[in-house]
């Protein structure tokens, strides 16, 4: 299992700030948080290093892109090709996300496409002429809320008021690093340069 990096309220309101604005400059980015730029400089660079900050990247429309059909894709794999079954569909045309899951599919992805007909081919095509694949059902996005990553504070903030209220108050300071280096730690999706220096079943 990896080991959690161990943040402080400083990188969580670094994180917070560039979930907001990954455009932030350094010295912007020091004075919001409070801090002397050296020390914001230092901790971004940590951030960049232990792999809690995984990039930086635009928040794109993507029916303004030009990829108005979503759909949601729940499928079941071989078990014992279960790699070779993710590797193929991380190719697959218009894959923008993709989990194994619990319950009664083995993996959910989500699909953007230009047309019907590119998701009959994704669905009817790519999936169901896969020997990995063994059943699949396409679920259509008719409308949907993209929200940006939980604030690091927010969810620190939210850990550390449960650990309170716990009979015995113990696991606050446990919660507390676990919300912190969670998913909602991960990359600041907001910019697009990192800050700068100065159907059916089958």
């Amino acid at each position: 299992m990896d080991v959690l990096p161990d943040l402080d309220d400083t990188d969580r309101r670094i994180l917070s700030e560039l979930v907001g604005d990954g455009r932030m400059s350094v010295n912007t980015l020091a004075e919001q948080v409070g801090v002397s730029r050296a020390t914001a400089y230092s901790r971004l660079e940590q951030l960049q290093r232990s792999g809690v900050i995984t990039g930086f990247q635009a928040v794109v429309d993507p029916a303004k892109a030009g990829l108005p059909v979503a759909a949601l894709i729940l499928a079941n794999v071989e078990q014992h090709a279960w790699q070779e079954a993710r590797d193929e569909l991380l190719r697959l045309p218009g894959l923008e996300y993709l989990a194994f899951t619990s319950g009664g599919f083995d993996m959910v992805l989500l699909v953007r496409v230009p047309d019907m007909v590119s998701l009959r081919d994704v669905v009817l095509v790519r999936l169901h002429g896969s020997r990995h694949v063994r059943s699949t059902q396409t679920i259509f996005v008719l409308d949907e809320s993209r929200l940006p990553i939980a604030s690091p504070v927010a969810a620190s903030q939210g850990a550390a008021s449960e650990g309170a209220a716990a009979p015995g108050g113990g696991g606050g300071s446990s919660a507390r690093r676990r919300a912190g280096a969670g998913p909602g730690a991960r990359g600041a999706r907001a910019g697009a340069t990192p800050p700068r220096r100065g159907s059916r079943g089958r």
